[in-house]
């Protein structure tokens, strides 16, 4: 055994992959949940005569809501564990999106979308920290990495979901703002009896649990002192520390830089599709088929971030991203088909890096403050999110598609300059060399072949559904 945890060590079991899936289905009502209201806008605006202010503040106030669940229960999640906010959040999220239906004015829509965002933000710190809590290294970035591109596949469902409840007439959209709540109880249910974190249980001095779940879940010879050694902040406040603020400062920044434009294309993907020259006929059908070049790019992008590593990929795709959006600007009058195809380009690279969005944060940070770093990040990331799309529609019908396009290539260009002034390489690495306060140095040899022990397929976990 190498001098990284049996964790970090193991082999890939069966616990691993429904654990993924499971967690999968936040970012799936992440995604599902954020691209159904773009959707649902077209019939929602003339049913409740919004103006553009109001459109702003309907398509924002889930992102403000992410902000504020992310901030305030990542913090809370490191104080009283993951598997009880790994269910409750769920929960809050199906009832929020029912009572959307029955909304009759404007700020009751706000409200209901507001607390639906506070349950999409929760559960980015909650479900990541306890997967990478329990995956081997040697498939954190692909396991971690497939959560975000679920969540691609959420809003390629919505926008599915969407075109079929748009025959419903004029209320379509309750319907459409209703139906997350579909996907929200399934996974509730799914995720019911889920064991806590080990390593979490060790950090609150809790060894005789952290020994059963670490028994149940590898075997009766899998033991504590087999855990590696984390560095071990407790308080809030030492996410101020030097090293970890720079780690903050990083995946804030080019998380920000992500969400604008991601946020911007699902959010208002027809208007902006109407803008470059595509008719009402053609949007429900072109959204649907520039979701799916989100969901298509998450391929290669999994296959390459634990190959090539985190941060080469973060780079060039940026770099991408930055020409295609330069070029929509640079020649808007290019044919609609010409404009769409740089708009898939930039989807299909975006969908090729988002994830690492939530790969990095549960890496650079040590499991104490996993998910309070985790829903740090996510919060800075929203805000800059829910200011964008709060104006969007007034830049709409001011500056035009043009002057949005040189925004989204100039956010792009701000997350390749501090990825590469401050990013790290954290591929192949534990997490406790990761989260350490010391950049990182050679990469670790791969280890031969799965480690000999008894690691079972694992029965009896409360995943077993």
């Amino acid at each position: 055994m190498s001098n990284d945890s049996f964790i970090d060590d193991a082999p890939l079991n069966r616990f691993h992959k429904k654990l993924t899936l499971y967690s999968a289905g936040g970012p799936f009502l992440d995604g599902y949940a954020l691209t159904i209201i773009g959707i649902a806008l077209i019939t929602m605006e003339p049913a409740l005569g919004l103006s553009g202010v109001e459109t702003g503040l309907v398509a924002a106030a889930a992102l403000a809501g992410i902000f504020v669940g992310g901030g305030v229960f990542g913090l809370i999640t490191d104080k009283v564990g993951r598997q009880v906010m790994y269910v409750a959040d769920l929960l809050v999220l199906t009832l929020a999106s029912l009572a959307s239906a029955f909304v009759t004015e404007t700020w009751h829509l706000v409200a209901l979308r507001f607390v639906l965002g506070v349950a999409i933000g929760a559960d980015y710190p909650i479900a990541s920290s306890l997967l990478a809590e329990f995956v081997p290294s040697r498939h954190r970035g692909k396991l971690l990495g497939s959560l975000f591109v679920v969540w691609a596949a959420g809003a390629a469902a919505a926008a599915g979901c969407g075109w079929a409840l748009s025959t419903l007439g004029d209320d379509a959209w309750r319907y459409m703002l209703a139906s997350p709540a579909l996907f929200g109880a399934a996974t509730l249910l799914f995720r019911l009896g889920t064991p806590e974190s080990p390593r979490w249980l060790l950090s609150k001095g809790l060894t005789t649990e952290a020994e059963t779940v670490c028994r149940q879940v590898w075997g009766e010879g899998a033991r504590l002192g087999q855990l590696a050694e984390e560095p071990a902040p407790t308080r809030y406040a030492d996410l101020f520390h030097p090293v970890y603020l720079r780690r903050v400062v990083f995946v804030g920044i080019f998380y920000t830089a992500h969400v604008i434009p991601l946020f911007a294309v699902y959010t208002f993907g027809p208007d902006i599709l109407a803008g470059i020259g595509l008719g009402t006929d053609s949007t429900y059908s072109t959204e649907l088929i520039i979701s799916a070049m989100f969901l298509l790019g998450g391929v290669p992008g999994l296959m390459l971030v634990d190959r090539i590593g985190r941060r080469p990929l973060l780079t060039w795709t940026f770099v991408i991203m930055a020409g295609a959006f330069a070029f929509m600007a640079l020649a808007p009058g290019a044919p609609p088909q010409v404009l769409v195809a740089a708009l898939a380009l930039y989807a299909v690279t975006s969908g090729a890096c988002n994830f690492l969005e939530i790969v990095y944060p549960n890496e650079l940070f040590p499991t104490a403050v996993r998910a309070t770093a985790t829903g740090t990040v996510v919060a800075i990331s929203r805000v800059g999110a829910a200011i964008s799309t709060f104006m969007l529609p007034m830049m709409l019908d001011g500056t035009g598609v043009g002057a949005i396009m040189w925004l989204m290539a100039g956010v792009n260009i701000a997350g390749l300059l501090v990825t590469l002034t401050l990013g790290e390489e954290t591929r192949g690495r534990s997490l406790a060399d990761t989260a350490s306060t010391q950049r990182p140095g050679p990469l670790p040899k791969p280890l031969p072949s799965p480690l000999p022990g008894p690691f079972p397929d694992t029965a009896g976990t409360g995943l077993e559904h």
